[in-house]
């Protein structure tokens, strides 16, 4: 705690940010559970002004909101919130998959090979079941959407909207029968980007993605039971 006193309340803060938001992605903060300042403080022997700094930032994120007579909760995404982002990633990650093609460097693209050789091995670890990525320059769409040069692109897909699909991608990463099937489309998309055949790589990622959403809608339009 003493070394915690000489750091600058930004860098806590900043620290708190992405230790709250790992928690809120994995479900150790569940969604919809109501954001305690006393409890959190306590339970990251932080002081409250950072504490209010970080929770701000998860609200810029889309993590959590301010509910009316509730205080602060972590969002729940609802099955139609995330057709609608899915349908938004699929327009954009597809853009920023042509760009890539023109932009990504040889060296950038073995190294995505290599990540996705990584990611071959976890999905055979989970004997087939789960394909959940992990953040920034784990995760193959970050990799992509970074590899556009398009500083708009990266904006709103590795900022506004990169944690909510994070806490998606997570929670269906556990019931999706489809992790091989990912992985052989992110192969796909990426040798495109290695043929410099942008229009190639902007179809195959819409189709990806696309297919991810009709998934997902498919799952909305089931009665309840």
């Amino acid at each position: 705690m003493i070394a915690e006193l000489h750091k600058h309340p930004t860098t806590i803060a900043s620290r708190l940010t992405e230790e709250l938001t790992d928690a809120i992605v994995t479900g150790e903060i569940a969604a919809g559970e109501k954001i305690s300042e006393p409890n959190l403080a306590n339970r990251y022997d932080v002081s409250r002004g950072p504490l209010r700094e970080a929770i701000r930032r998860l609200e810029g994120r889309g993590l959590v909101r301010h509910v009316p007579h509730a205080g602060v909760r972590v969002v729940t995404l609802e099955l139609d919130e995330v057709v609608e982002l899915y349908a938004i990633r699929e327009a954009l990650e597809g853009m920023a998959a042509r760009l890539a093609a023109d932009h990504m460097s040889d060296t950038e693209i073995e190294a995505v090979r290599e990540l996705l050789d990584e990611h071959e091995v976890a999905v055979q670890k989970s004997e087939g079941r789960e394909y959940f990525q992990q953040e920034g320059d784990l995760d193959f769409h970050y990799r992509i959407v970074m590899a556009s040069g398009n500083q708009k692109l990266i904006a709103l897909l590795c900022g506004e909207l990169y944690h909510l699909v994070r806490m998606h991608r997570y929670r269906s990463s556990r019931t999706a029968s489809r992790p091989q099937r990912a992985l052989t489309e992110h192969r796909r998309i990426l040798d495109a980007v290695a043929e410099r055949d942008g229009e190639l790589a902007e179809l195959l990622m819409r189709r990806h993605l696309g297919g991810a959403r009709q998934s997902i809608a498919t799952q909305l339009e089931k009665p309840n039971d």
